[in-house]
């Protein structure tokens, strides 16, 4: 039987711009065929912060670029600013 690697990737949009703060939404995605979610199926959140996440082993490969707001644009919606993309490597015995 031999290893192969695949990826398993987790996005956390966070509350602010630092990895101990709580997230408020998260996806999900598994290359390796083991995980039987989808994006959006469940209400539990993965982890509380993206410093829980890293503790468990997940790789942080982004982190989002900080832009400040236009004048007058301080409190308008958009889209989730604060996400960050992370990474863990998982060997599939084949």
């Amino acid at each position: 039987m031999s290893s192969t690697v695949r990826q398993q990737v987790l996005v956390l949009y966070l509350s602010t711009s630092a990895l101990d703060s709580r997230v408020l939404g998260w996806a999900m995605y598994d290359g390796t065929g083991t995980e039987t979610h989808t994006t959006g199926d469940s209400d539990q959140v993965p982890y509380e912060t993206g410093l829980e996440a890293l503790r468990a082993g997940w790789r942080l490969i982004q982190h989002p670029i900080l832009i400040p707001p236009y004048p007058g644009e301080e409190y308008s919606t958009s889209f989730m600013k604060y996400g960050f993309v992370f990474e863990k490597l998982e060997g599939i015995k084949q």
